[in-house]
């Protein structure tokens, strides 16, 4: 008697020991979803397809492969409810890890050997797989929103990332549980990605291929004037949010960490750079921290200081000066140097006497003010620092009388 034997698919061991799944969210791709399918057949049969309201003969398709687990719901939401219902899907099943590949034919299953890989050899994070953008064929709109996405990506976080748009990732979903996500269509790929790094998840990423097909034959639901405005609001949202919490929070931490210190004292008093250059650096961090656009003071300063080859660590640095325990010091200050200067002044006591009523009918004093508060906080700090290397230099250089 003869016993037939099934050959499992290729990474069917791997992807059990490591309770890992691939997600395939589609809508409306009924000329590719099968083949999609099929492939990553090949690879594991860990699958879970998440129908996002198809309107077309998706439904059917999916009868055909009754072995993979089906999420499914009537009314279209977008691709990024697809994705968290597919998480929650994944994590229900017990599964610790989810590959997401997108249902239209430009991404390849004989990638996911790639993203397995770098998961064994370095542990849990979170892969994105990086497309080449220079290859021929990318649209224009995927190459600048490709530009525009990765550049808001380190600013929000400090980390750099080659391709943040790819709906080709690695999740590690044990590391995002607990997590209320908000956002429901294409900007949640944004959101995720931003969010977990702020939580500490590391991020990586792998090489990967990509396919755009040509014209028409092409079928994508990005609307470019529609989800580029939802991923500028939710950048918006995200920066505000690194200025105002991210960053400062991250700095008060900092400054509790020995390393801290050896790095700004390496800044300051390293040899390889003028004083009167880092004076500079440091003044004019001072001037864009108390500087009255707030919400707006990083993004002037640090294109400024890139453009005027400053030290941007310092300049940096020198506008936290504006941290939020500060800012009533400031605005306080701001309106009694403006007092001098407008001729009904507000007068207050403390600075407990500021109010948002107060603020609003006085902004001109307020302005006038904060700007004469920032240069001269800028000189006397610029000064300081010029000051104080040079005395921390001739101290270094000072002969060591001998002894005898």
């Amino acid at each position: 008697m003869h016993h037939v034997t099934t050959a499992l698919p290729l990474l069917q061991e791997r992807c059990d020991r490591l309770k890992l799944c691939v997600i395939i969210p589609t809508y409306n791709n009924a000329g590719t979803l099968a083949r999609v399918v099929r492939e990553v057949q090949q690879f594991t049969s860990n699958i879970i397809v998440v129908n996002d309201g198809s309107t077309d003969t998706t439904a059917e398709i999916l009868q055909g492969f009754p072995e993979v687990k089906l999420v499914s719901y009537p009314q279209n939401v977008g691709k990024g409810w697809a994705l968290r219902q597919g998480f929650k899907a994944a994590t229900e099943a017990g599964y610790d890890y989810a590959i997401t590949i997108d249902s239209d034919g430009q991404h390849f299953a004989t990638d996911l050997p790639t993203f397995i890989d770098k998961l064994e050899a370095e542990g849990p994070a979170l892969l994105i797989g990086a497309r080449n953008m220079a290859q021929d064929g990318i649209p224009g709109k995927s190459s600048f929103g490709h530009k525009f996405s990765n550049f808001w990506f380190w600013f929000e976080t400090g980390l750099r990332a080659p391709d943040t748009q790819s709906g080709y990732r690695l999740y590690p979903l044990a590391q995002l549980r607990g997590m209320r996500f908000f956002t429901p269509k294409y900007e949640f790929e944004i959101e995720v990605l931003v969010r977990a790094a702020w939580a500490g998840v590391p991020i990586g990423s792998v090489p990967i291929a990509v396919y755009y097909a040509p014209g028409k034959e092409r079928i994508t639901h990005f609307r470019p004037f529609h989800d580029f405005s939802r991923i500028s609001v939710l950048n918006t949202v995200l920066v505000i949010i690194t200025l105002l919490y991210v960053k400062p929070k991250r700095f008060i931490s900092s400054l509790f960490r020995r390393e801290t210190y050896t790095w700004l004292f390496g800044q300051i008093f390293n040899n390889e750079e003028s004083a009167s250059h880092k004076a500079l650096s440091v003044a004019f961090g001072v001037f864009m921290g108390i500087a009255p656009i707030w919400g707006f003071q990083l993004l002037v300063a640090i294109p400024v200081a890139i453009a005027l080859r400053l030290n941007r660590y310092l300049v940096v640095l020198a506008a936290n000066v504006s941290l939020p325990p500060m800012i009533p010091f400031i605005l306080y200050l701001s309106y009694l140097i403006g007092g001098l200067m407008v001729t009904r002044p507000l007068r207050l006591a403390s600075a407990d006497g500021l109010t948002l009523a107060s603020i609003h009918q006085n902004f001109v004093q307020y302005f006038i003010g904060a700007w004469l508060l920032a240069a001269g906080a800028a000189l006397l700090a610029g000064t300081a620092t010029y000051v104080g290397q040079l005395c921390y230099h001739r101290g270094k250089q000072r002969p060591v009388a001998a002894h005898g």
